[in-house]
């Protein structure tokens, strides 16, 4: 918002989920279990970290990451920061305005990836928060290519659209 209340720009965005890195998701899990979290996904990637993804309530997404592999991005934030909040993923409704928006704004986005179910980038923790976001824009393959409920995969049931 501006400080006459107007939007910086129109492109939908919400908070997907919270990505807590953790030395163990089976020390971890009685935690969300306790919290009334239900486990949606359990997945590697590359043989470098575990991810187990857990809903709570109708909206609430969060995300434990484990390192596998013995040098790798999650360990050496292990060791620096210990277990805690990772990052913050953000779902955007068109991932090219929300860069555009903020590489004018001068916030530093980096790591840009595109895959069949989602594309990918990632804003610096180098900025003013202090906090890792990672921005996602889905595609429909991540609807058509999940052996899951893909509402639940969804906040809010669906992928955001820009369309009104």
């Amino acid at each position: 918002m501006t400080d006459d209340d107007t939007p910086i720009h129109e492109t939908p965005i919400h908070v997907d989920h919270v990505g807590i890195a953790v030395e163990s998701v089976e020390d971890a899990a009685p935690v969300l279990d306790a919290l009334g979290c239900e486990r949606l996904l359990d997945d590697t990637v590359d043989g470098e970290f575990r991810w187990v993804y857990y809903s709570l309530g109708n909206a609430s997404r969060i995300e434990l990451i484990e390192p596998i592999a013995e040098e790798s991005f999650l360990t050496a934030f292990l060791e620096r920061h210990g277990p805690g909040l990772h990052h913050v993923t953000l779902e955007v409704a068109d991932i090219d305005a929300t860069i555009e928006q903020l590489d004018t704004a001068g916030v530093d986005v980096v790591d840009r990836k595109s895959y069949a179910e989602w594309t990918e980038a990632f804003v610096s923790p180098r900025n003013a928060t202090g906090t890792l976001f990672q921005l996602m824009e889905y595609h429909e393959a991540y609807t058509e290519n999940t052996e899951h409920d893909p509402e639940s995969l969804y906040v809010g049931g669906e992928r955001l659209s820009s369309e009104k």
